[in-house]
């Protein structure tokens, strides 16, 4: 264990003492740890008895490249040992929640997530500046409409697109690229409310900054959607960052978005797991929504 951690590979986040205790299934689907390295009873008499000691390595596959490099750097250490053992070291690596190792598996419920963004906080960004342009939000201030109706009428249709996008993409990426949905839909459905919090509060928020569609599309794009994107650990993972940028992240909705994509679609993760990922939506998306809102409601006055 020791050389794992001094390697500067591995950082040990816990440990077990028995194996009746070990419960690798629930570090990993909670996220607390990527590997679990399992030494079973009797180590060290099977190698002083010349006898090939049994370890195995127990991989999270729902990153498959960090996968592929942890298991790496692993086995590299392992077979280091066994040359300095009176016999070779037997390892055994098992891969959970994605065995193949299937990148798309990986990437695709992020199409999700972004496809999710383009709708809920762009287009709706777009469509409450076009009532500016062409000066019809002039002519409904001036109607008994209250600000609260105002809104409800312009984001509840997104919220429905939203919701019908999120179907259709889970539907393409179960029967085209075979991405299984091992949790609950209806969780799924119900933790993407949360998530359009935040992203339909966004684009409310853009549209009160600016005064043209081309504005808004280039705000939300470039300002809003593409950091978004590099930052919440759909691409590149989280720790790989420097620090302030890891700092950063966690005020970004799309980076427990993408925690909640990946334990649903890929560990089968229930919202005893995802209830942290799901507080922090909720949080941001108020905070973003109450923000937009505020002053939506006084340019309206």
């Amino acid at each position: 264990m020791e050389r794992f951690q001094r390697s500067g590979y591995f950082e040990l986040v816990g440990t077990e003492e028995t194996a009746s205790a070990l419960n690798v299934d629930g570090w990993l689907i909670e996220g607390r740890a990527q590997i679990a390295l399992v030494i079973g009873a009797g180590f060290g008499a099977e190698t002083l008895a010349g006898r090939r000691p049994q370890v195995q390595l127990v991989a999270d596959g729902t990153d498959a490249n960090s996968a592929v490099v942890g298991l790496g750097y692993a086995t590299r250490l392992l077979s280091r040992l066994g040359v300095e053992r009176p016999a070779p070291v037997e390892l055994r690596p098992r891969v959970l929640y994605n065995p193949d190792l299937k990148s798309r598996w990986f990437y695709v419920p992020a199409v999700l997530a972004m496809v999710l963004m383009l709708v809920t906080m762009m287009l709706p960004s777009m469509a409450v500046v076009r009532e500016k342009e062409i000066g019809t939000l002039e002519q409904i201030i001036v109607t008994p409409l209250r600000p609260w109706q105002l809104l409800v009428g312009k984001l509840l249709p997104f919220v429905v697109i939203g919701i019908l996008d999120m179907l259709l993409v889970t539907l393409v990426a179960r029967t085209v690229f075979g991405v299984p949905l091992r949790g609950s839909l209806l969780l799924l459905t119900g933790l993407t409310l949360r998530y359009l919090l935040s992203t339909l509060g966004l684009g409310l928020l853009v549209s009160t900054l600016v005064s043209t569609q081309q504005q808004a599309m280039m705000f939300s794009a470039f300002v809003l959607m593409v950091p978004m994107i590099y930052l919440s650990g759909l691409i590149f993972p989280i720790k790989n960052m420097p620090g302030g940028f890891q700092l950063f992240s966690y005020i970004i909705p799309v980076r427990y978005y993408a925690n909640i994509l990946r334990g649903v679609f890929l560990r089968g993760s229930g919202l005893d797991v995802l209830w942290p990922d799901a507080l922090a939506l909720l949080v941001i998306g108020t905070v973003v929504l109450g923000l937009a809102v505020s002053r939506f409601r006084k340019s309206l006055d």
